[in-house]
C-alpha cells in the first residue's frame, strides 16, 4: 500500500504535472519503500519452493516493464528497475547460499550494511556514501548497458527506476540473513500465527499487484481528470 501511495504521487508529479517536483521528503519516502521491498524480497527468497522458476518470473517481469515503458513512456523508460534487480538476486542467491550459510547471520548483516555504504556511490563514479567519497573509480568501468546493469552506467544513461546489482544486492542479502536469524530464534512460527489473511493474500500476489498497480493508477487518474474537465 505504501508503494501504491507513492506511485500515485509520482504520477501526479511526472505524468500529470499537477504537483511540484519531487522534494527531499518524497525522495526519502521512495528510498525507504524500495529498500524495504528489496530487504523483504531477500527475506522471502528462502521461503520459495521453486527458486529458479520464481527468480526467472520476476526477472522477465522486469524486462517486460522495460519494454513497455520504452514504447509507452520513452521519456520515463525503466532500464534495470527494481524487479530486474530482485529477479537477478533471487537467481544469484541460489549458488551464493552455499557460501553465505557459513557466515554468522548477525555478522553477515553488519558486513552487508558496510558494503552497501561504501559502494552506494559507485553509480556516480566513486567508492563512498553521500558526500563522503573515498576513491574515484576508473572511467573504463562505465562503458555500456552491460556495465550499467552491474552499477557502472555510461555517460548519458537514464532510467526512471534504476536499481543495478551493486550496491543493492547487499540489501537483498541482508534480508537473506535476517530470515536465518528469525528462523534460528524460532520467531517465524510465532509470526505466522500473527499474519492475517488479507496480509497473506497481498504477500502471495505481490508480483501481480506490482505489475498492475501502475497501469491501474494511470487509468483511474486519467478517467478522473477527464470527468473533472468534462
Amino acid at each position: 500500500m505504501n508503494m501504491i501511495a507513492y506511485h500515485i504521487i509520482w504520477d501526479l508529479i511526472y505524468i500529470f504535472n499537477l504537483l511540484p517536483y519531487q522534494s527531499a521528503a518524497v525522495y526519502i519516502w521512495q528510498q525507504g519503500i524500495c529498500r524495504t521491498f528489496i530487504l523483504l524480497s531477500g527475506f522471502c527468497c528462502s521461503l520459495s519452493r521453486h527458486k529458479v522458476k520464481r527468480g526467472l518470473t520476476v526477472l522477465l517481469s522486469g524486462f517486460l516493464i522495460s519494454a513497455v515503458t520504452r514504447v509507452v513512456l520513452p521519456q520515463d523508460k525503466v532500464i534495470f528497475g527494481v524487479l530486474t534487480l530482485i529477479g537477478s538476486c533471487m537467481l544469484l542467491i541460489i549458488p551464493l547460499s552455499n557460501i553465505l550459510k557459513r557466515f554468522n547471520p548477525f555478522a553477515g548483516i553488519i558486513f552487508c550494511i558496510i558494503l552497501f555504504l561504501i559502494t552506494k556511490n559507485i553509480n556516480y563514479g566513486y567508492i563512498g556514501f553521500g558526500n563522503f567519497n573515498i576513491y574515484m573509480l576508473p572511467e573504463y568501468l562505465y562503458r555500456n548497458t552491460a556495465t550499467a546493469y552491474l552499477g557502472f552506467p555510461p555517460y548519458g544513461f537514464f532510467s526512471a527506476d534504476y536499481f543495478p546489482l551493486f550496491p543493492w544486492i547487499f540489501i537483498f542479502i541482508c534480508g537473506y540473513f535476517l530470515y536465518n536469524i528469525l528462523n534460528q530464534k524460532k520467531i517465524l512460527h510465532y509470526l505466522e500465527k500473527k499474519i492475517s489473511s488479507p496480509v497473506e493474500w497481498f504477500g502471495k500476489n505481490s508480483l501481480i499487484i506490482y505489475l498492475l498497480h501502475q497501469p491501474a493508477i494511470y487509468l483511474i487518474l486519467t478517467a478522473m481528470f477527464k470527468i473533472i474537465h468534462a
